[in-house]
């Protein structure tokens, strides 16, 4: 175990405030900086966004997550495409924006889906301009002539390849294997190739700063896709667990004002859950329990610390995980209820 220093909880280095009013400032100045990117691509601006906007709030650092960021950073020092796996819910994606960030580079965020192809990553032709010149050789003959030129429009992996930036795709292997051709010449000759675009600048030179992070669930999942062999050959596989009870504690605490012990109940539920179940309970679910037990328990009254019953725990956590079995039927309900009970 570690020692009470070590497991002071942080938050991008610096030490939780107990002040709710300082975590909200942190968090509308985010939302600013975010609304304001988002206003810029409706405009047709670029995608880069300032490392300082991408980091989660709150993220916590505790010494099993320096460990994973450093493991992260130093691969990207050594210009190695790093590929985030593990199971849903365990903190991958806020891994990979927080290792972006320290980086200092502007970030490009893409989410995959069935949708993304290549276009989607490299850009396309978004319409044509036409105008007309107009020619007066003669006096009272006009010649008008009309020209259209086609406008093409930069998608993430372009802007980030051309300007240096830290890609994180988060959700990489839910997109079709078929769109990441493009990826193979990135990776191993530093040249993207763009389709459908005509003349010189058909291809671009890899700026040296670019890097990407890419983060998908273990191949078990569903909505998964095995990626072609010879792309993943170029990744640096990095596996991303549930963290210890220490650092989900101090992930929970960060998001939910709750007392050290109503916290230490939650977490140790969601751990027991974990274990039994094969439907997944991940972090996520035991930020999302301590929120609801925050507001049912004593309907927002204060409470003694540890104050929880079973039922409140039952009813709290059946709700939490009902959604990963929906369309099973309501036994499949019944059943899940009965398991968490016993367990509790």
């Amino acid at each position: 175990m570690a020692d009470d220093a070590s497991r002071k909880r942080k938050v991008r280095g610096k030490k939780i405030r107990a002040s709710r009013e300082q975590k909200e400032g942190r968090r509308a100045k985010k939302e600013l900086a975010r609304s304001a990117a988002s206003v810029g691509e409706l405009n047709g601006d670029s995608p880069l966004a300032d490392p300082e906007t991408v980091v989660p709030e709150p993220f916590v650092e505790t010494d099993a997550v320096r460990t994973l960021q450093e493991r992260i950073t130093g691969w990207l020092e050594a210009d190695q495409p790093i590929h985030l796996i593990g199971p849903t819910g365990c903190g991958k994606t806020a891994l990979a924006l927080s290792a972006a960030a320290e980086r200092g580079r502007p970030v490009v965020w893409l989410n995959g889906d069935e949708a993304v192809d290549t276009a989607a990553l490299v850009g396309s032709h978004a319409g044509g301009e036409r105008y007309e010149e107009h020619d007066q050789y003669v006096g009272g003959v006009d010649k008008k002539t009309q020209i259209v030129r086609e406008r093409w429009v930069d998608n993430p992996l372009s802007v980030a390849v051309q300007e240096g930036a830290t890609l994180v795709y988060n959700e990489f292997s839910r997109s079709d294997p078929a769109a990441h051709n493009v990826l193979l010449s990135v990776f191993e000759e530093g040249v993207l190739e763009r389709p459908g675009k005509r003349g010189e600048d058909r291809t671009i030179d890899v700026h040296p700063e670019f890097r990407a992070i890419l983060t998908s669930n273990d191949a078990e999942y569903a909505g998964v896709h095995e990626q072609q062999d010879a792309l993943l050959d170029r990744f640096v596989g990095v596996h991303v667990d549930y963290y210890d009870a220490e650092t989900e504690r101090e992930i929970v605490a960060a998001h939910v004002d709750l007392s050290a012990d109503d916290i230490a109940t939650v977490v140790e539920t969601t751990r027991a859950l974990r274990d039994e179940f094969e439907i997944v309970v991940g972090t996520r679910a035991a930020i999302t329990a301590a929120k609801g037990l925050a507001v049912f328990d004593g309907q927002g009254e204060p409470r003694e610390a540890g104050g929880f019953d079973d039922e409140t725990l039952t009813n709290v956590f059946t709700d939490v995980l009902a959604p990963k079995i929906a369309g099973d039927g309501e036994g499949n309900i019944d059943e899940l209820r009965t398991q968490i009970v016993e367990t509790i």
